[in-house]
């Protein structure tokens, strides 16, 4: 069980991963000429327009838990405004966990060097440790979005990929299958928690490895 002030450090942690990811939909999309982003007001850094009450309590949820996933609101776009409306599903889709991959690394880095023995003299032990915990929070919970996203579950990002590789009657299924989404996704976190727990703990080492050198 995290310490009180390790929740206290999750919490702008969530807010910044949860509003770049959100930011970073809205922003492909603005840029593929989609302008409902903006009308909408989703290209913002504000977290108010973003969170999502439930998902965000989902994060903190399973962050006690040692790995952080949920969802913020979606960003409202329309596809009949990219010049290629499926390869643009796929790139809008695809941003959010580029963009908590990339903090994902960027919290990570400085975890690397330390791996690599260099430690500035001017930290004392309380405030290295206190460093360590916040960056090595921000590195897991983006690895935690990141990863849940891409997982090919509707409406996860993941499966605006897959969609785009789907024809005839397996895109027809696929697409219905979207409904059932959230089912789905409740199913494997409360029936198959065991399992699905290892398999995305798995997913958080591998991750953890090649940005930091170490694992879990």
């Amino acid at each position: 069980m995290p310490e009180l002030y390790i929740l206290i450090l999750t919490v702008p942690i969530i807010l910044l991963s949860l509003v770049v990811h959100e930011f970073a939909h809205g922003m492909v999309s603005y840029k593929l000429g989609d302008p409902t982003p903006q009308l909408m007001g989703r290209l913002t850094l504000n977290p108010l327009a973003h969170l999502d009450p439930f998902g965000t309590l989902m994060i903190v949820m399973t962050m006690l838990r040692g790995f952080g996933f949920g969802w913020a609101k979606p960003v409202p776009s329309d596809p009949r405004y990219y010049q290629n409306p499926a390869k643009g599903i796929v790139l809008v889709g695809l941003a959010g966990p580029v963009a908590n991959l990339t903090l994902a690394c960027l919290f990570g880095l400085p975890l690397r060097f330390l791996s690599m023995g260099f430690w500035p003299s001017a930290l004392g032990p309380k405030l290295g440790f206190l460093l360590i915990q916040f960056f090595y929070t921000g590195m897991i919970l983006n690895l935690g979005l990141a990863f849940f996203n891409l997982l090919p579950i509707p409406p996860l990002d993941g499966s605006r990929l897959v969609r785009y590789f789907l024809r005839g009657q397996a895109f027809r299924f696929y697409t219905q299958l979207e409904r059932y989404g959230f089912i789905i996704l409740f199913a494997l976190l409360f029936l198959f928690n065991r399992p699905f727990s290892r398999f995305f703990s798995m997913l958080l080492d591998f991750g953890s490895y090649l940005i930091t050198g170490f694992g879990l």
